[in-house]
């Protein structure tokens, strides 16, 4: 019988009311397992009430409060880390490591979030005039949201939530209708480590629901990773109802390989960046630019890799690369590979019409390997989100970084090089928001900030790290005056010498 996955509202598990339903397959069989409830606008707003409720007292909570939780709610996850896995390689399809590496990086913003009490340190300045102080502090901003992407179930929304309720602010996140069992076993951990109720709450839904957060006049901020499109039509939305929008958009990852890298390593870092995930990151590498002579044989160094990458379900401990999400998902990434060659496209791995044996049913793909791209090709002119690679021929460095600096996204690249200068030199002129010198996915640690440029960003804020904190509060600048103690009035002795 196919399970149900309920709202989470008011901390505790809520049935859907709205009689919509959406279906959650298992993309390694193709078969409907679960149904997840769409909200209406009467479920988005009960959520949203609850959290209102909840700030009430949570906005005026003790640091030590909101750390202890956090700090019993991260041993819970790390507990629980191989069940949030599971759960994530059902609904999502990636293999059993992947999903693990997922948790273990969303551990790491719940350690920062633990420690918030030093993010939220104020400043403070004494005698900037005549008996005057000034002192900086931050406050939390109430009510937040946060919209996040199937890739990621359980990491991307742990990019949000721990820093936002840290800082005292009260949650409603919208998940992914694709694959929703992660997050709401992670609200009833967060439950178990005695977050009170209201703090963080999870709805269901499509477009009705995120659009109801956009315009939700008790919704402070909204928090967003997904595609460009749509990150741009909610920075747009939310901002113009006056909410604080940080909105994370898509990608086309450029790796530049010189002449002198070492094309063993370069050809392994492709592999990884590329077809790691079944390619559905934001992440991931899918064009390689290949500067002056090392075109041919970087292309069969990367060939040949590709060729022995085990694909099958998530489940099975020897599988490297799992299904994709869904099977429509599955025929738009394979109609870039069939239309590559009529658009000049050299084909030379094509990874359509994969199956695996006692899961012909599954949402397959193999792994797709196209080189001398141009760069009007549809396959390199969009965020492919599969398992595809580009390969791209120049003949200098300087060509190289002006194809890369004219992607209209900006959100991660490499270059991969022994030379320093050379490296230097491309982290200064590349026009990205994270870069790797010999490393394929820059995805910084968690107390660094993630964020791209151009199209890859709408809004002034990365997410987590610092830019985390800033974004789920706002400063306040307060100047302080008090008369010496000396100057009470007459008949009021409190001990202190009359100095005039």
């Amino acid at each position: 019988m196919t399970k149900t996955v309920d709202h989470w509202i008011g901390g505790k598990a809520v049935e859907g009311t709205s009689g919509t339903y959406g279906p959650v397959t298992d993309p390694a069989t193709g078969a409907v397992t679960t149904r997840v409830p769409f909200a209406d606008v009467s479920e988005v707003d009960a959520a949203v009430a609850a959290a209102k409720t909840a700030y009430a007292t949570w906005g005026t909570s003790s640091l030590a409060q909101r750390t202890s939780i956090l700090f019993r709610f991260r041993a819970l996850l790390d507990a629980h880390r191989d069940e949030i896995a599971a759960l994530i390689t059902a609904e999502h399809g990636k293999v059993h490591s992947d999903a693990l590496g997922e948790v273990a990086r969303g551990l790491e913003i719940v350690d920062l979030a633990c420690g918030i009490n030093v993010q939220l340190k104020g400043e403070l300045s004494t005698q900037v005039a005549s008996r005057v102080d000034v002192a900086s502090i931050r406050q939390p901003l109430g009510v937040v949201a946060g919209i996040t992407p199937f890739n990621f179930p359980a990491m991307v929304p742990m990019w949000m939530f721990p820093i936002a309720i840290a800082c005292g602010n009260t949650f409603v996140l919208k998940p992914s209708e694709k694959d929703p069992s992660a997050p709401v076993r992670i609200a009833e951990l967060l439950a178990e480590a005695g977050l009170p109720d209201g703090v963080f709450n999870v709805v269901h839904g499509d477009k009705a629901a995120v659009d109801r957060l956009l315009v939700h006049p008790d919704v402070a901020a909204v928090s967003f990773v997904g595609s460009t499109p749509i990150a741009r039509h909610i920075h747009t939305t939310a901002s113009a109802h006056g909410k604080r929008v940080q909105a994370l958009g898509g990608a086309k990852n450029h790796m530049l390989v010189l002449p002198d890298a070492d094309l063993d390593a370069a050809a392994d870092a492709a592999v990884s960046a590329a077809y790691g995930s079944a390619g559905e990151r934001c992440m991931a590498i899918s064009a390689v630019v290949a500067v002056g002579p090392v075109g041919d044989e970087l292309v069969a160094k990367i060939k040949e890799r590709a060729e022995k990458i085990k694909i099958g379900p998530g489940t099975d401990p020897e599988s490297e690369m799992g299904p994709l999400i869904t099977a429509a998902h599955r025929d738009k990434v394979a109609s870039y590979v069939t239309g590559a060659a009529a658009q000049g496209c050299e084909v030379v791995l094509d990874g359509t019409g994969h199956t695996v044996e006692g899961y012909e049913d599954g949402h397959w793909i193999g792994l797709s390997l196209l080189d001398r791209v141009p760069v009007t090709a549809d396959a390199y002119r969009d965020e492919i989100f599969g398992p595809v690679l580009c390969v791209l021929r120049v003949d200098t460095y300087e060509e190289g970084l002006a194809l890369i600096n004219a992607s209209p996204f900006g959100n991660g690249t490499a270059v991969f090089t022994r030379d320093g200068g050379a490296a230097r030199r491309f982290q200064l002129e590349v026009e990205a928001g994270m870069v790797g010198v010999n490393v394929p996915i820059p995805v910084p640690v968690g107390y660094h900030s993630f964020g791209g440029w151009k199209d890859s960003l709408f809004g002034d804020h990365h997410i987590y790290g610092n830019d985390g904190t800033h974004f789920y509060t706002r400063g306040k600048v307060v100047t302080t005056r008090w008369p010496d103690p000396s100057d009470t009035p007459a008949g009021v002795d409190l001990g202190f010498p009359r100095t005039h």
